[in-house]
Formats: C-alpha cells, sequence, structure tokens
C-alpha cells in the first residue's frame, strides 16, 4: 500500500489548497474530514486526478502515513483542536509529528506542545499566512516547536511556501508557541495595517469628496512607489469593482461593519499583559468594536452634533499628506508589533531572527509590503535594534515626511472626521521621543492614595511621602 508523505485533516478551504498545494510540489498527500462526505466530494472533485489518499476512520488515516507520521490539523482553533489531538493520538507512535496548522493562541500551543511531548511525540504549531490562495499557491509559514520535529517537515514546509528573492517564506521560529506568536502579532499588524488604509480612503471620499474610481486611481499609483503591499494592491482593485445590481461601486453598498476572528484582540490583550506598547493594533481592534455598534452610530449621528467634514484647501497636496500620513503610520505599527515580539522573547524564552521573520513576511502573506525590504535591511543590520524608528533610514524618512503627517491628523480633527489609528501611531512616536511624559505625576498619585512609593530624578532609592497632614 502507498503510504503518503504528509497528512491533512481538516478540508475547508485552508486544508484543501494546502493539500493540493504539497501534492503539486510532488508529495503523497493523505486526507481525511470527520465528515465524509466532505472527503468525498474533493477526491472526486479537485483531487480527483492528483496524488491523494482519501481516509474515512482516523485510524485509516494515521495509518496511511509514512513513518515518521506527519498529520497537519485544519480545525477551527481552540476546543476542536484538542478533540482532534484526543482522536488521532491513540493510533501515533513515538517520534509522530502532529502540526497544527490553524489560528491557535500560543498559550494552547505551549500547552499542546509539552503534552504531546510527554507522550513521546512531537508537535509544531504552524502559523499559515496568505488566505486561500496563498495557501494553495505559496503561503508564509511560521513554524513553532521543538528544532527535531520541524526537521521533519523542513523539506514540505520550503518548497511549498512563498519563494522571494531565492529564498522561500518559511523559517523555524522557536520552542513550542513562537510560531503562533508570530502569526498572532502578524495579524496585529494586519488589523492596523487595514484599518490605516480605511481611513486614508475615508478621508478622500469624505474630506475630500472623491469618487471610488478617483480614489482607486490614487491606491493604484500609490502601489507603485515605497507603499507597494498586497493590501494597497486589493484596495485598488476592491474601488475599481462595480455592484452588478446597482452599478454604483461596490464597496459604497457594503454595509459599514467589520468583523473580526479575535487576533488582533489577543495581539493587544497579550501586549497589555507583557507590558510593550501596541497602541495603533489596539485602536484598530477598537475601530471594528465602533463599527459593530453601527446601529448605535447612526442613532448618534442624529443627535450629537460636530464640525464640517469637507476641506477647502489643495486636494492634491492633501493627497500626498495621506500618503506620508499612512507610510510613517504603517512604520510605527510594524515597530510595535516587533517591539512586541522581541518583548515576548524575553518573556517566554524564545530566541526570534526578526531579520528572518520580516524575509518570511515579504511574500505570501497578508502583510507583504515593499516597507519589509528596508524592515529587514535594518535588523540584518542592527540585530540589537530596540526599534525600527532607530534605524537610519527611518529616522530620516520620518523627519522628512512627518509634517504632512500630523497635518493629516490636525485636519481629520478639526473636520471631525474619526483617525485613531493616525492619530494613535502619530502618539506613539511622539510618546517614544520623549523622555517625560508626565507620568510622575501619576507615580505621586498613586504613592498618594496607596503607598506605592515612587523613584526620585536626583538620587536613588525607593521613597514615599505622606502627602496628608494629619
Amino acid at each position: 500500500m502507498t503510504k503518503a508523505d504528509i497528512g491533512i485533516c481538516g478540508l475547508a478551504v485552508m486544508g484543501q489548497n494546502l493539500a493540493l498545494n504539497m501534492e503539486s510540489k510532488g508529495f503523497a498527500v493523505a486526507i481525511f474530514n470527520r465528515t465524509a462526505q466532505k472527503t468525498k466530494d474533493f477526491i472526486e472533485g479537485q483531487a480527483k486526478t492528483q496524488n491523494m489518499i482519501p481516509a474515512y476512520e482516523i485510524k485509516d488515516f494515521i495509518n496511511s502515513l509514512r513513518k515518521p507520521r506527519k498529520a497537519m490539523i485544519m480545525v477551527k482553533a481552540g476546543k476542536p483542536v484538542d478533540i482532534v489531538i484526543e482522536q488521532i493520538l491513540p493510533f501515533m507512535e513515538n517520534g509522530d509529528l502532529i502540526i497544527e496548522g490553524g489560528n491557535s493562541h500560543f498559550l494552547d500551543t505551549i500547552r499542546r506542545c509539552r503534552k504531546i511531548e510527554e507522550k513521546g511525540l512531537l508537535y509544531i504549531g504552524t502559523g499559515i499566512s496568505g488566505g486561500q490562495e496563498g495557501a494553495l499557491k505559496g503561503p508564509s509559514i511560521m513554524p513553532g516547536g521543538s528544532k527535531e520535529a520541524y526537521v521533519l517537515v523542513e523539506p514540505i514546509f520550503t518548497k511549498i511556501a512563498a519563494q522571494v528573492d531565492g529564498g522561500h517564506c518559511c523559517t523555524y521560529i522557536g520552542d513550542n508557541g513562537a510560531g503562533h506568536y508570530v502569526k498572532m502579532t502578524h495579524n496585529g499588524i494586519e488589523y492596523a495595517d487595514m484599518q490605516l488604509i480605511c481611513e486614508a480612503y475615508y478621508l478622500m471620499k469624505t474630506a475630500l469628496g472623491m469618487t471610488a474610481e478617483q480614489i482607486h486611481n490614487v491606491f493604484d499609483e500609490w502601489n507603485k512607489g515605497d507603499l507597494n503591499s498586497y493590501l494597497i494592491e486589493i484596495t485598488a482593485d476592491i474601488l475599481s469593482k462595480k455592484d452588478a445590481e446597482t452599478g454604483l461601486p461596490l464597496v459604497e453598498v457594503i454595509l459599514d461593519k467589520a468583523g473580526q476572528k479575535g487576533t488582533g484582540a489577543w495581539t493587544s490583550q497579550n501586549a497589555l499583559e507583557i507590558g510593550i506598547a501596541a497602541p495603533t493594533i489596539a485602536e484598530a481592534v477598537f475601530a471594528r468594536c465602533i463599527s459593530a455598534i453601527e446601529d448605535e452610530c447612526v442613532e448618534a449621528s442624529k443627535k450629537l452634533t460636530g464640525p464640517s467634514s469637507t476641506y477647502s484647501g489643495n486636494k492634491a497636496e492633501f493627497v500626498r499628506a495621506i500618503h506620508d500620513a499612512l507610510y510613517a503610520s504603517r512604520l510605527c505599527s510594524y515597530a510595535q508589533g516587533f517591539a512586541l515580539m522581541a518583548g515576548a522573547a524575553k518573556e517566554y524564552g524564545w530566541k526570534l531572527d526578526f531579520g528572518m521573520i520580516a524575509f518570511i513576511w515579504r511574500a505570501g502573506c497578508i502583510i507583504r509590503a515593499q516597507l519589509l525590504h528596508k524592515i529587514k535591511d535594518a535588523l540584518d543590520q542592527n540585530v540589537n535594534l530596540p526599534n525600527l524608528l532607530f534605524d537610519p533610514y527611518f529616522k530620516s524618512k520620518v523627519q522628512r515626511i512627518q509634517v504632512n503627517w500630523r497635518k493629516v491628523v490636525i485636519t481629520a480633527t478639526e473636520l471631525g472626521i474619526p483617525v485613531p489609528a493616525f492619530s494613535s501611531a502619530l502618539n506613539y512616536y511622539d510618546s517614544y521621543r520623549n523622555p517625560r511624559l508626565g507620568a510622575n505625576m501619576i507615580q505621586a498619585q498613586r504613592d498618594y492614595f496607596g503607598a506605592h512609593t515612587y523613584q526620585r530624578i536626583d538620587k536613588k532609592g525607593t521613597f514615599h511621602t505622606e502627602w496628608l497632614k494629619i
């Protein structure tokens, strides 16, 4: 009986496309889905002429794998992953490998890795970015677990990953939950990037009165320069799409309510837990929360007043200012993401190669962007760079464009147009470059009401003052 090189358990679109990708690179793939009909439909449809081995029972699925077995779980994050693991464990042997390729929380991955390794098996929590198209044609892959486990799957992952500049967008990230942590941070940056683009679009639409076609032309032009990225590219495409029913730009008939699956919130929560500032990522999450109460906002628009939202200055100059604000704010969101990963590396004992992380994000993934070329250069030149804003190239760039960045935030505020991501990014930059931020007042307040003590600027030690006169 022919044995498969790897197995995919879970045949939603991502699982199917990964299986097709693996098969197209010369690997025999076993497939299984808890609903047998899904397996049957896939093997008789897209996978009909492929080198696939269908299984309709868990035992048969595991037994169809070449030893040491490599079984990849592609099911919804959370309890479903634990259920599948419990189902396949009885049929696996020492040295076999379980791979979890969904968006699991990194703490779950740490727990599962410990549990499975105690049983003599290997485990890899693998972040995969690129959506359905990336899974099929080449995603960015972020595996975390033991190095021994990664070696088993490296020949497959490096072949199916996106390829860029003679390399592949897959690298060993680090122990246990490191891969899923880096993927979570990727998604946090993605939230920020999408919100920043949203604000740029909305400013042009609302303040400047530009049509969807005109804004499409702007984004299409921006994608040819230093804002070049997958998200800018698809934004231009979205703005060119007409609704078949109304003839209006399709984006204008989509309800103004953004969904979310939780990875942006996880990123923000962890930033708070380990004490790393990531305000632009958090504001992007909060912006989606505001959009979720769209009915309430409609009611508020009838009762709460504000200034006119029409800009009366030079439109072309303001579009250029929005470009610069988007670049600087995007840089700050990446800076926050990389600072967060550096903080996590210390917190959880991981050794992360930030230059390689920037490299594997350059293709295949949702946040792939021209900016990552410069980020990789910065991190390669100084592996101990405390913040991307310290890099000479970025420091000089922000110095040149910050006037426009400030102009956009000021103008939007004057016009009553919310730009939470642009504003938080600018506040992050200004906070970071100021050695004193008034936090001495907070510490004095804490000492006043709770005797939490404080330190002084003129001598060492810990101090407390009896503020109340009794």
